[in-house]
């Protein structure tokens, strides 16, 4: 007999989004778990979880982890704010969900969302009518109706029989329930009898709604999967581009640092910080393409801390600020000006530092050099000028 649902509470309760990533992804034939494979730049369990953090009614996120992930976690979701403490999963993924459930007992949680990691482009749609079948169920999925004609393989192979397709529906996720329901499922479950939550559920006769996802919730499983991925990602994106430009001048000093090498010379540049012109210069034009100010609005020149900061730390901020709002770097075009220090020979450490401390490859970076031809303040050397040009990648849904 199938049991009645109880009261429900609100859409509007306190939500938790479970996000399961402790898998090893062998499937996808990666040596890294694909859940921290770079998308567009970005690790697609960092765009998994953005898309759970910006939603207004999940109240915070919880991610279960493998117990090797630790340090590439870490460096997935940097700057992220509104996330509970990592958990370690279990050996398969019905205990990781159950290692998540248990940690967010004192948490307050009335309804949670349970979702794969490796489900970056989950829409916010689909997040929202989750939440509100909520209210009249115990459980209710993301799912997606079989329009394709189904066939039974024999034992041996051939076909053995077609199989009607109605009322067939592809489970996907989130799969959302009422925290005490699915809590108790799962402690009341046989250890890895579930590929999926809501099954649990069913096989206690709990009604579990049905909500019609959208096609692009694809889970990123095989090889073949990211090139749909990227393609996916390609068409809701938007390109912007910014500029940068710094000038600083010269004063009494043995080297000059320019895209963080020390370069000898017979003067050095003078600044608050390091005085890392091409840096700066790079830092502003990523600020500029996200519209976010410069580096005098982040890192004013009166606050004493940041007096001989190596700028690499001007640039990690507006590196990170543009992971948070989705986005990633396409490529850079650096242009020094200056009459000395020659660039030429330093040009090939430049371009490999610079592509270290924001996670491009060398050839997404471009270094030049010119002179000014005597003229002006860098022909007269009194100084060294930069302009720097970054496109990036703004996540369509921003």
């Amino acid at each position: 007999m199938t049991k009645t649902a109880s009261s429900p509470p609100p859409a509007s309760s306190k939500v938790i989004a479970l996000i399961v990533a402790g898998g090893r992804g062998s499937r996808a034939r990666t040596t890294l778990p694909k859940q921290y494979i770079s998308l567009g730049g970005i690790p697609l369990l960092r765009r998994t979880v953005m898309a759970f953090l910006r939603h207004p009614k999940i109240n915070t996120v919880q991610v279960v982890i493998g117990d090797q992930d630790h340090d590439h976690y870490e460096k997935a979701v940097t700057g992220l704010d509104g996330l509970l403490p990592p958990v370690i999963g279990g050996t398969d993924r019905q205990a990781s969900v159950k290692a998540g459930l248990e940690s967010l007992i004192d948490k307050g949680a009335l309804n949670v969302l349970i979702h794969d990691g490796a489900r970056p482009f989950v829409s916010e749609d689909t997040i929202n009518d989750v939440i509100t079948a909520l209210d009249q169920a115990e459980g209710a999925i993301a799912a997606l109706p079989v329009s394709d004609t189904l066939k039974r393989q024999r034992p041996h192979g051939g076909i053995e029989a077609t199989v009607d397709r109605d009322h067939l529906w592809r489970a996907q996720t989130p799969q959302g329930f009422r925290f005490d329901t699915i809590l108790k499922a799962h402690r009341d479950a046989a250890p890895n009898t579930a590929t999926d939550d809501a099954s649990l559920l069913e096989a206690q006769g709990v009604h579990v709604a049905l909500v019609v996802d959208k096609p692009t919730n694809i889970k990123v499983t095989y090889p073949e999967d990211f090139a749909l991925a990227h393609q996916l990602l390609g068409s809701a994106s938007l390109f912007r581009t910014g500029l940068g430009f710094d000038v600083h001048a010269f004063e009494p000093g043995e080297a000059v640092i320019l895209g963080g090498i020390s370069i000898p010379h017979t003067a050095k540049l003078k600044g608050h910080s390091d005085a890392d012109v091409v840096l700066h210069a790079l830092t502003d034009a990523l600020y500029g393409a996200m519209g976010a100010g410069d580096i005098g609005q982040h890192f004013p020149p009166s606050d004493e801390k940041w007096r001989g900061a190596a700028s690499s730390t001007f640039l990690h901020h507006a590196t990170a600020l543009l992971q948070t709002k989705g986005g990633s770097i396409n490529n850079i075009d650096i242009t020094i000006m200056c009459e000395a220090p020659k660039i030429g020979p330093h040009r090939e450490a430049m371009v490999a530092h610079i592509a270290t401390l924001i996670d491009l490859s060398p050839d997404q970076v471009s270094v030049k050099a010119t002179t000014t031809e005597k003229l002006g303040f860098t022909g007269r050397e009194e100084g060294i000028a930069c302009q720097a040009i970054a496109t990036v990648t703004m996540g369509g849904d921003e």
